[in-house]
């Protein structure tokens, strides 16, 4: 086997765990501090976004907040025909 392999394996072992982990647990505020992680992790990528976007991420959540929304259905029939 290769050492590739058994260091997959180890993390697969280590993922369960700690997923047994949370399960188990009655405590909240581990819950909250692994949600709180997984939070910042994805927040990480914020930064990195050029300014163009993230305005255009911000728009979008406003619009979406006021309801100015197009269903998905609506969004597929529209443009199935150009596919």
């Amino acid at each position: 086997m290769k050492k590739a392999d058994i260091l997959d394996m180890q993390f697969a072992r280590l993922k369960i765990e700690l997923a047994k982990q949370i399960l188990d647990t009655e405590d909240t505020g581990i819950i909250e501090t692994v949600r709180d992680l997984f939070k910042n992790k994805e927040n990480d990528f914020w930064s990195e976004l050029p300014e163009h976007v993230k305005k255009g991420i911000e728009k979008s959540k406003q619009q979406a907040k006021n309801g100015l929304l197009t269903p998905h259905d609506e969004v597929v029939r529209k443009y199935t025909k150009h596919l």
